[in-house]
């Protein structure tokens, strides 16, 4: 199943400058999902990272990878950010960068679910550029329904 901005807005409570994803090529909800980032000279994090050689935050892959995992859990459980819930990152474990991510590149995020317990997933994402991998790491995320 394809999800386009409108539906991938519909499922995410980002929005710029925070949203990181711009089209779902497939998701198998509480399976796995392929997503696409375009990644812009525009984004703003440019300007200072690092104005004479741009790159993409390492960090900010990570979120990429985590809200691509967020998408597929919310289409998993039937549940949309107006249901007052949100996906939170409960840990990060062997996080690696093996290219560097500039403009002009398509980062392909391909994030697989481990398990799920009580509203915890584990997942192993990867993201690609072209056909190499640009980063990749387990994520543990937690999904809590917010108070008020």
């Amino acid at each position: 199943m394809e999800l386009d901005i409108k539906a991938i807005l519909d499922c995410l409570p980002h929005r710029y400058p925070m949203l990181l994803i711009d089209r779902v090529i497939d998701v198998k909800p509480g399976e796995s999902i392929v997503a696409l980032k375009n990644v812009s000279i525009n984004e703003p994090f440019f300007n200072g990272h690092f104005p004479h050689y741009p790159v993409m935050p390492g960090v900010l892959i990570l979120e990429a990878l985590a809200q691509a995992a967020a998408i597929m859990s919310f289409m998993g459980e039937g549940a949309k950010p107006e249901d007052n819930m949100v996906y939170y990152f409960a840990g990060i474990d062997g996080a690696r960068f093996r290219r560097p991510v500039v403009p002009g590149d398509q980062l392909r995020l391909e994030v697989k679910m481990g398990r799920a317990m009580r509203g915890v997933g584990k997942y192993h994402g990867k993201a690609y550029v072209g056909d190499s991998i640009a980063a990749e790491a387990d994520l543990m995320c937690a999904m809590r329904k917010l108070e008020g």
